[in-house]
């Protein structure tokens, strides 16, 4: 019978509280594929175990890590790019380098396994672009970036730019958060208050509302809605769901979901602030982009997909033709709808100069200024709306609670002067 191609070997090796059992597959000497599992304490160690019995590992995954792992928040991101640069800079090799990044103590397991992939894959001669793509968790524009670096040879330069990308698209993120926070809390807080009263309150007035021969429809109509609150709760939980879910389905509708991005960048108070943040998004990116080396229609289309509005980002088709007809980038850029005039006078200007890459950074920096001081205005808008709507919803019932029972003791201090 002929050999196979295939084999399986079992390696033993002794439990230890500190090792991870990987299953990997390897070649022999042979060429000969090799499946086994081996406790390790990271990859890098399992590579040389494997070494050392003269296999050479093809691929290996930690025992129940078959799902896939989530997308890599900007501060994780800018993490690991600050520590690559600082490291390849330095003259560390790059495998080194991601063999110090994948032991960082300070890592979480899910990121330490992603490390060690991009570091096996560069081991067996993938490049770190290459590498990182196979991952299926780093956005286009680091893999852009790195591939624009490694053909220039700057792989380090490249990092860092990609760091200090992260790094304002972190603070950006964190600095509309917590312009948002203060007001949701308040709307929470107006919820919460209104769903106290009325299931809790109201109905203490039910058996004195109940004595008395009419009332106003006010009142009725808001001691209904009570007694719904109270009995038919479970209907009102259902139904919002219900709303969630149909709203969310509806927005993986292409058409449906290009009209609410439309809608949101026109409305009162949040339409500025969604204009300006797609704004700094794009001009942020294809700040890095360009200062990369990329070519500019190459820019274009990676920038695009970092915008996060549909609206936006369905007109882009239309400026990669308009650019690659010869076009200039300011010119084209006019003609979309959603993006800050400022962006398109300020690139303008970075094209008659002949410093189109230190203006488009200029650029970013001032549109994420912009979008920072927009957070801070909406805030001191949203705030005082809250506050008179709780006002009045809060005011609105007690006027409703009160004026039968103010009228009920008019009417017998009437009848007793009588």
């Amino acid at each position: 019978m002929a050999a196979s191609n295939n084999r399986r070997l079992t390696v033993t090796v002794k439990p230890n509280s500190g090792h991870t059992l990987f299953r990997y597959t390897a070649k022999d000497i042979d060429g000969k594929i090799v499946r086994g599992a081996m406790e390790a304490a990271d990859y890098d160690t399992l590579y040389t175990q494997l070494l050392a019995q003269g296999l050479y590992l093809q691929s290996a995954t930690r025992r129940g890590a078959s799902r896939k792992p989530r997308t890599l928040r900007p501060q994780e991101l800018s993490d690991l790019c600050r520590q690559l640069s600082t490291l390849l800079a330095s003259g560390v090799s790059l495998v080194r380098a991601l063999t110090i990044i994948s032991q960082d103590e300070g890592i979480s397991a899910g990121l330490r396994r992603i490390y060690e992939n991009v570091l096996g894959e560069v081991r067996k001669g993938s490049s770190l672009s290459a590498a990182l793509e196979a991952q299926q968790v780093f956005p286009t524009l680091m893999l852009g970036m790195i591939r624009a670096g490694e053909g220039s040879g700057k792989i380090d330069q490249v990092a860092e730019r990609l760091a200090l990308h992260y790094e304002k698209a972190h603070q950006m993120n964190q600095q509309v958060k917590s312009a948002l926070m203060y007001p949701m809390i308040l709307a929470i807080l107006a919820v919460a208050v209104v769903i106290v009263i009325v299931t809790f309150v109201l109905p203490q007035f039910s058996d004195l509302f109940s004595t008395m021969d009419s009332l106003p429809g006010v009142t009725l109509a808001l001691m209904a809605f009570s007694g719904f609150m109270v009995t038919k709760w479970y209907l009102i939980i259902l139904g919002v769901a219900a709303v969630v879910m149909v709203i969310r389905s509806l927005l993986r509708i292409p058409a449906v979901r290009l009209e609410m991005d439309r809608r949101k960048l026109k409305m009162p108070v949040f339409g500025p602030l969604n204009q300006v943040i797609c704004t700094a998004r794009f001009a942020r990116t294809i700040s890095s982009l360009y200062s990369s080396g990329l070519p500019i229609v190459t820019a274009l289309q990676t920038a695009r997909d970092t915008i996060g509005n549909a609206y936006i980002v369905s007109q882009f088709d239309d400026v990669l033709v308009q650019v690659r007809s010869g076009v200039s980038l300011s010119a084209a850029l006019e003609t979309v709808d959603g993006f800050q005039r400022k962006l398109c006078s300020s690139i303008a200007v970075g094209e008659e100069t002949g410093r189109l890459d230190s203006m488009l950074d200029s650029i970013a920096d001032s549109m994420e200024y912009d979008a920072q001081q927009a957070s801070k205005r909406m805030m001191t808008i949203l705030e005082p709306m809250l506050i008179v709507l709780m006002a009045f919803v809060v005011g609105f019932i007690i006027i409703a609670v009160m004026s039968p029972i103010i009228g009920s003791y008019s009417a017998i201090e009437s009848s007793g002067n009588v």
